[in-house]
């Protein structure tokens, strides 16, 4: 992973956040003018063998101590949750680590931003279901970074993230289409409930 770079004064940040029990990416970068800059990256990590109390436990207090680290941090963009009825148990368990993700946030006075994983990839690679490797070229080109190892899946997410937040919040079109979009989903998930 990249070095932290000293952000001791400057513009705000975002964080991406990219949930799940097991492993959670974060990925900070600074919104400096049009250029966008990696700050820091890295992913928290709970045990299989703890409780899960114990383990949401341990994503609060560690995205806390991230937040604590990092006070400029205004926004965090954090994937929405996915539910596909082959994997329920996932879906359940990434809403619990997602749940207290946004508690951190809140509690950290941090403005949480929730966007769908396609709508991340489309607005990254052109295409919504495109495959780790290309959001991760997109997020080194992006960021500018030379790739000497191979970023984990979820922190590369977390940056996906990161920068769609910064862009949403940069185009207010952006954010009128995802609020339709969202408007959409929400109608279609009623009437089939129904």
């Amino acid at each position: 992973m990249p070095e932290p770079v000293d952000i001791s004064s400057g513009p705000a940040l975002i964080c991406g956040l990219d949930p799940g029990l097991q492993r959670t990416g974060y990925g900070i970068i600074s919104t400096a003018g049009q250029h966008l800059k990696l700050v820091d990256a890295g992913f928290i990590a709970t045990s299989a063998d703890d409780e899960l109390p114990v383990r949401l436990a341990q994503l609060y207090a560690e995205l806390r101590a991230i937040f604590q680290e990092y006070p400029r941090v205004r926004t965090a963009a954090v994937e929405e949750v996915y539910s596909h009825y082959r994997h329920p148990r996932t879906a359940v368990l990434m809403a619990h680590a997602r749940g207290v993700l946004l508690l951190a946030a809140k509690d950290a006075g941090v403005q949480v931003l929730s966007l769908p994983a396609t709508m991340v990839k489309k607005a990254l690679v052109g295409f919504g279901r495109a495959g780790k490797m290309q959001v991760q070229r997109a997020v080194s080109i992006r960021l500018g970074l030379t790739l000497r190892e191979e970023i984990p899946a979820d922190v590369t997410d977390a940056l996906a993230l990161a920068i769609c937040g910064v862009e949403h919040m940069r185009s207010p079109q952006l954010a009128v289409r995802m609020a339709a979009q969202k408007a959409e989903r929400r109608r279609e998930s009623q009437s089939g409930g129904a």
